[in-house]
């Protein structure tokens, strides 16, 4: 037996100021999350973002069309009840950052990831006095943790609702230094993503596109795109 599916109830949709920011209600009465939390964002934008799913919502209620509210959700139910837990994970990325395992040949890739990437890692050592040690091949690159801990401090001081959108830019990238780099608007999340992408991309042009792999890069691109708005709607107020 197929399970029960929420239909649309309501006629009307309002963004309403809460005691610590916004929250939408749906012909008076609050959303709640999954958890029956009072879903209650940082910005009015935010809350306008909200508003917009589910007043386009037709028929049943199709959390998949809904990605701010999800990320609302998650916010509440799951980053802020372990916000500690959650930003340590997030941070530990730094100990294995994408852009510090480079290529051992060709040497066209291996200048493609210098191009690409060593302008970020000097950011990262300019912007936070993080220098990345970076290494050939596959084996660990082992990363000073005087360097990684103004990384971490960087992730700990974000509220749950800009982590909620920081998780997804760094686990989608691989790396910490792209999302900080992101985060912060040194690179747009576009030239972040083709960032991160490097290496796909160059195997696309060795061996060929394959439709599938594209159209499952696209899907995460659009992830990445929507965490960094995400993390701007939680710097609103």
């Amino acid at each position: 037996m197929s399970g029960w599916k929420a239909k649309r109830f309501w006629k009307d949709v309002q963004v309403v100021p809460a005691q610590t920011g916004y929250s939408v209600q749906l012909d008076g009465r609050p959303v709640k999350t999954p958890a029956k939390t009072l879903l209650v964002v940082p910005s009015a934008q935010f809350a306008e973002a909200i508003a917009t799913e589910w007043d386009a919502q037709e028929g049943e209620v199709n959390p998949q069309t809904m990605p701010f509210t999800r990320s609302a959700n998650a916010a509440l139910d799951k980053v802020a009840p372990q916000f500690r837990e959650v930003a340590d994970m997030v941070a530990a990325y730094g100990g294995t950052d994408l852009l510090c395992y480079r290529a051992p040949n060709p040497q066209e890739l291996i200048s493609r990831q210098a191009q690409a990437w060593d302008p970020l890692l000097d950011w990262a050592e300019a912007e936070f006095g993080a220098r990345l040690q970076v290494g050939h091949g596959v084996m660990h690159v082992a990363q000073d943790m005087a360097a990684l801990q103004p990384l971490y401090a960087q992730v700990h001081a974000m509220t749950p609702y800009q982590l909620t959108g920081f998780h997804d830019l760094v686990g989608i990238s691989g790396s910490l230094i792209v999302g900080l780099a992101v985060a912060r608007g040194h690179v747009d999340a576009a030239h972040g993503w083709a960032i991160s992408r490097l290496d796909e991309m160059w195997q696309a042009e060795q061996w060929g596109r394959d439709e599938e792999v594209e159209e499952l890069s696209e899907m995460k691109k659009q992830d990445f795109l929507h965490a960094k708005r995400v993390f701007d709607l939680a710097l609103l107020t």
